[in-house]
């Protein structure tokens, strides 16, 4: 779900109700009663350790944790991304649910490629696995969510979090060189970068990776264009970021780092969903003129060497699933293509 190791996300006010879209599968009735969307703060926040920490609830092991995801879900993909980026296919299981959320949530269907139903319980919806770990539960049923097979619970539903864990904590089950510690400024979240890292995955989430949600789900004008311009001058200043030559290719120089996970899932969706369905739409990631290389940096990861950014995106996913979420039946056919080439 969000983004709360470096940054809190905004809560409705106290005593004040926000429509559960995953209980109505209509994500245009997220704002609260200011028209302003306030994103909910993630219920599961156990962490998994090494299995050499004997204190850990959570100890890592291979083939015990399940990863739950939609692919059209930005959340969701920047964990998949880091799964892929770190080698854990074989460690850590991949189950995956529609792109559609019904009126009780995410489910499974078998469409498309996704998992006819949930391969461990035989559960038809995501619902049906917070009510496995907790029959109380009563909040939102969103995805990504980390399960141990073992317990049989949720340890995190909490996306940033999830990817700081994939980050280190199965690395003794990786060929040495794999580690993070041992890759030192090489890593995902290198010890001399992560002060910078972490100001900088603040400033994205709060105006960029939730900015386009607060911008898409505003319930009045004011809301709209309250969030609408702060989200584009975050995108100038990125670009202007990416201007530094210690800023290149990547947002931290030569080596990608978690940063690029997390602005990547965002982005590779701008142009095919959250410029038309979300509004976003003073400009287009792909429009040279204003941002040259923002778009170069997208096109780098999508067709780079390190092939976790292309094939866990999926564009047929990302656009079916912002349509039918606005209970529209019309798919649109652009931008086309989905993501031009390198050479472009």
């Amino acid at each position: 779900m969000t983004d709360q190791v470096t940054a809190s996300p905004n809560m409705a006010p106290a005593g004040e109700e926000v429509e559960d879209s995953s209980k109505t599968g209509n994500v245009f009735k997220m704002a609260s009663k200011d028209g302003h969307f306030h994103r909910q703060i993630s219920s599961f926040r156990s962490w998994v350790k090494p299995s050499s920490d004997t204190t850990a609830q959570f100890p890592a092991a291979k083939g015990r944790y399940a990863l739950y995801i939609n692919l059209g879900c930005p959340w969701a993909h920047r964990v998949n991304i880091m799964r892929g980026l770190k080698k854990l296919e074989s460690i850590i299981q991949l189950i995956t649910l529609d792109y559609e959320m019904g009126p009780e949530g995410w489910f499974f269907s078998g469409r498309a490629g996704t998992d006819a139903k949930d391969p461990l319980y035989g559960h038809t919806k995501i619902k049906d696995l917070y009510l496995h770990a907790d029959p109380e539960y009563k909040a939102r049923y969103t995805v990504p969510i980390l399960w141990d097979k073992e317990r049989e619970t949720i340890v995190n539903n909490e996306s940033s979090e999830i990817i700081r864990m994939l980050e280190s904590s199965f690395d003794e089950f990786l060929p040495a060189e794999e580690g993070e510690d041992s890759k030192g400024e090489k890593g995902l979240y290198p010890q001399n970068l992560r002060q910078e890292i972490d100001t900088f995955n603040t400033f994205i989430y709060d105006y960029i990776n939730n900015g386009v949600y607060k911008t898409g789900f505003a319930g009045t004008q004011e809301a709209y264009e309250s969030h609408l311009f702060p989200l584009f001058k975050a995108l100038d200043d990125v670009e202007k970021h990416l201007q530094e030559s210690k800023h290149q290719p990547y947002l931290f120089g030569e080596h990608i780092t978690e940063a690029d996970v997390r602005l990547y899932t965002t982005l590779i969706r701008f142009d095919s969903a959250y410029f038309t369905i979300f509004k976003c739409n003073l400009k287009m990631i792909r429009d040279e003129r204003e941002y040259p290389r923002l778009h170069k940096w997208l096109r780098m990861l999508y067709w780079g060497e390190e092939k976790a950014f292309r094939e866990t995106t999926n564009f047929e996913h990302i656009k079916k699933g912002y349509v039918m979420a606005t209970k529209l039946s019309v798919v649109p056919g652009g931008p086309y293509p989905d993501i031009l080439p390198l050479d472009a």
